[in-house]
């Protein structure tokens, strides 16, 4: 075996284990950015809780408002009055309800995400051990030829 045959044997051996290492760097990059959208779902999860915790504590405050209006006027809570209040406490629900369904679409989405984002890492992964293969035998074939 000549000095330029071991040469290209030495390189063909070091493209393949660094793109075997560029196949493991994919999967891991990808990995880390699936768990960044892992937490950013759990961190839209609270944000929402919080934004609905404040949004019942403003209808409590606006609620009592509207009864210590209505109790200062000599009114009794009925008719309109007691209509305003109702849809105080039924218009909250409804917003509750927009902000647990804006986060569970934000859940779903960054879970979503995830797992696409695994799914690349493992499609580039294997792309590039694909591609360490192909090195790999190419350059056994080219220096067998050179070898006959």
């Amino acid at each position: 075996m000549s000095f330029l045959t071991a040469l290209s044997a030495i390189g063909t051996v070091t493209s393949f284990l660094g793109q075997q290492k560029a196949a493991r760097a994919a999967e891991a990059v990808s990995e880390y950015n699936a768990k960044v959208a892992e937490n950013e779902a759990v961190l839209v999860a609270r944000q929402k809780v919080a934004e609905e915790a404040i949004l019942r504590k403003n209808s409590k405050r606006l609620a009592a408002t509207q009864r210590v209006a209505t109790a200062a006027s000599g009114i009794q809570m009925s008719g309109s009055p007691l209509q305003a209040l109702a849809d105080t406490y039924f218009n909250t629900e409804l917003d509750a309800l927009r902000i647990q369904y804006s986060a569970d679409i934000a859940k779903t989405a960054a879970e979503v995400n995830a797992e696409l984002t695994r799914a690349e890492g493992r499609a580039r992964a294997s792309a590039l051990r694909t591609q360490s293969y192909t090195s790999l035998l190419g350059s056994a074939y080219q220096t067998a030829q050179l070898l006959e």
